[in-house]
C-alpha cells in the first residue's frame, strides 16, 4: 500500500486530534494542523510514540496565505498530501435576533472559507498524484438547531461543498465526502453544557435519552468514519454524507 501524506485541520484536540491519530495508525503520514503550533504538538508526539510521523503546523484556515504556506510545508517536510480532513471548526451560538455580524461571519470563515481554502491549495498534489481523498466534518446542526443559525448554515454549506467538488475532481481519482457528527463527548460539547448552565454529564445523559444506540458518540466514533472514507478502498464512494449520531437522521 502505498503511504499517504494526510492533512488534518482543527487537530490538537477532540475529533481531530482522534482523526489525526486514527489516520496514522493506518499508516498514514499526518500533518497536525491548529491555530496554536503548539497545541498541536502533544498529538504529535502521541502519533510519534506508536510509531508513526507527524508534524504540527500553527495556521489559521481562514487565511489565504497561511493555507498555502502550510500545506507546502506539508509536502516538503511530509510528502505531498493526498488525503485532506477539514474539521477546524468554532461555535459562536446565539438567537438571531441577539447573533452578531462577527458571530455569523467568524463561523463562515473557519468551516466554510477554511474549507474551501484547505481544498483549493491541496487538490493540486492530489490531481497530480491522481489520487486524493477530501473529508469535510459537517454536523447534524445541518438539520438545523436552534441558536445555530451560523453553525447550522455552515455545516448545510459543507455538504454543498462537498457534493460539488465531487463532481469537479472525481475524474481525478479524488473523492470528496462529508460525516456529519451527532452528539459527541468533546471540550465544545462540555462548554456548551457550561454555557447553559447544565452539569456535563446531566447534559450527556438527556442527549443520550433521545439516541437510539443509547449513548453519546465519541471522538473515536468520527475517526473510524473519516478513516474509511480515506481509505484506498473507499473509492467508488463519493459525494456522501454520512450521520454518525447513533440513529437515522436526514
Amino acid at each position: 500500500m502505498t503511504t499517504h501524506t494526510a492533512i488534518v485541520t482543527g487537530a490538537a484536540r477532540g475529533i481531530g486530534a482522534a482523526v489525526a491519530r486514527r489516520l496514522a495508525a493506518d499508516g498514514m503520514a499526518v500533518a497536525v494542523i491548529d491555530l496554536d503550533e503548539d497545541a498541536g504538538k502533544p498529538v504529535v508526539a502521541e502519533i510519534e510514540a506508536a510509531g508513526g510521523r507527524a508534524i504540527a503546523i500553527g495556521a489559521d484556515v481562514s487565511d489565504e496565505a497561511a493555507v498555502q504556506a502550510a500545506v507546502e510545508r506539508v509536502a516538503a517536510e511530509l510528502g505531498n498530501p493526498t488525503v485532506l480532513v477539514n474539521n477546524a471548526g468554532v461555535l459562536r451560538d446565539n438567537l438571531l435576533f441577539k447573533m452578531s455580524v462577527q458571530d455569523w461571519d467568524t463561523v463562515m470563515n473557519v468551516h466554510l472559507r477554511g474549507s474551501f481554502l484547505m481544498s483549493r491549495a491541496a487538490q493540486k498534489y492530489m490531481t497530480e498524484a491522481g489520487f486524493g481523498r477530501i473529508v469535510n466534518l459537517s454536523s447534524t446542526s445541518a438539520l438545523g438547531n436552534r441558536g445555530q443559525a451560523n453553525y447550522a448554515a455552515a455545516k448545510a454549506g459543507l455538504q454543498g461543498f462537498t457534493k460539488t467538488l465531487a463532481f469537479e475532481l472525481g475524474k481525478f481519482g479524488i473523492t470528496a465526502n462529508a460525516v456529519a457528527p451527532g452528539f459527541i463527548e468533546t471540550e465544545m460539547t462540555a462548554a456548551t453544557a457550561a454555557r447553559v448552565g447544565v452539569p456535563f454529564e446531566d447534559f450527556k445523559a438527556a442527549a443520550a435519552a433521545a439516541i437510539p444506540v443509547a449513548r453519546t458518540g465519541v471522538p473515536e466514533d468520527i475517526a473510524h468514519a473519516v478513516s474509511f472514507f480515506a481509505s484506498e478502498g473507499a473509492g467508488f464512494v463519493s459525494g456522501q454524507v454520512l450521520y454518525v449520531a447513533g440513529g437515522p437522521r436526514a
